[in-house]
């Protein structure tokens, strides 16, 4: 994810909420089915002491994930989608 990151300038003026936490938050709402993003930041309040092993940062927060999702490009993660496709197709 990191290649995608720098080649898209993605953690540009961000200091927590990185590319790699708004990757991994949301498709832990897309895994558990959340309906919105209060669903989901109330679930990761809830495990708030496994967080950080899950890999969501710190600062994983309503607003934080709202204005990540807003300004940062989504074509990072769509170039990082299609890598993975590719990565499992070679298998």
């Amino acid at each position: 994810m990191t290649p995608f990151c720098k080649n898209n300038d993605g953690n540009r003026n961000v200091k927590h909420f990185t590319c790699w936490n708004q990757l991994f938050v949301m498709a832990f709402g897309q895994l558990i089915n959340c309906e919105s993003l209060c669903d989901l930041i109330v679930t990761i309040n809830a495990h708030s002491k496994k967080s950080h092993h899950l890999e969501f940062g710190k600062s994983a927060t309503r607003s934080n994930l709202s204005k990540a999702n807003e300004n940062r490009n989504y074509g990072i993660f769509e170039k990082f989608a299609y890598y993975l496709i590719g990565v499992a197709e070679q298998k």
